[in-house]
């Protein structure tokens, strides 16, 4: 993982992803920010019509029922209970995260809830809760999952690699949010996902992919 966010072009692809503009322009670049940002003390706990745009921009799409559910429905109020149980600054990687993220834990609750409606899959529950608390929750899909070469438990996994080393890797993230310059909103997590999904976005296979290789990253290195 140090040896991704330490290769040439993770600042470049950082910049790219979140200042590119035009027809560089990522949408993804405005999943953070959008609207303010999902964790603004005023919609914590609630989720929102913007929520929903920043969700989509990352290239899912939540079926409409699931959207109307989401906003003013019974799916909606239960995810709110758990996103309350949840301070909106805590951090995955700090002492006081991990019995948010374990299973059974809030926001473990929040995304089996999620799961379990129609039309809303693994990557899109996760993309919504890390909308809410992004700096508890990262965004996961099929190419990042395939770079790291994990499946379950990723949350928990990474909240203890963020906490091994007096905290090198959180500390190399900030480094890279800083050299980037990017939006304060732009939690680490976000950093550590754009970065590795930038990274093996090209080379990732649909199936039968071998993940993100020292090869990969030392190539990429050295270009």
């Amino acid at each position: 993982m140090l040896a991704v966010l330490d290769g040439a072009g993770s600042v470049d692809d950082l910049r790219r992803y979140f200042h590119g503009t035009g027809d560089a322009a990522y949408t993804g670049g405005q999943f953070d920010v959008l609207g303010g940002g999902g964790s603004r003390p005023e919609v914590a706990d609630t989720v929102t019509a913007e929520d929903l745009i920043a969700v989509e921009l990352l290239s899912v799409r939540i079926p409409p029922r699931q959207r109307l559910e989401l906003l003013q429905g019974r799916l909606g109020r239960e995810v709110s209970e758990e996103l309350a149980k949840i301070p909106a600054d805590v951090k995955m990687g700090d002492n006081d995260a991990l019995p948010y993220i374990v299973d059974g834990g809030p926001a473990d609750t929040a995304w089996h809830l999620l799961c379990a409606a129609t039309g809303i899959d693994w990557v899109i529950a996760g993309k919504l809760l890390a909308r809410k608390r992004p700096r508890l929750v990262p965004v996961y899909d099929g190419v990042v999952s395939c770079a790291y070469g994990t499946r379950g438990g990723f949350w928990t996994w990474l909240h203890g690699k963020l906490g091994e080393d007096g905290g090198t890797l959180a500390e190399r993230l900030d480094a890279l949010h800083r050299e980037a310059e990017l939006p304060a909103a732009v939690s680490r997590l976000r950093v550590l996902d754009v970065v590795v999904w930038m990274r093996h976005r090209r080379g990732h296979l649909p199936s039968g992919c071998p993940g993100l290789r020292l090869p990969d990253i030392l190539e990429r290195s050295n270009a």
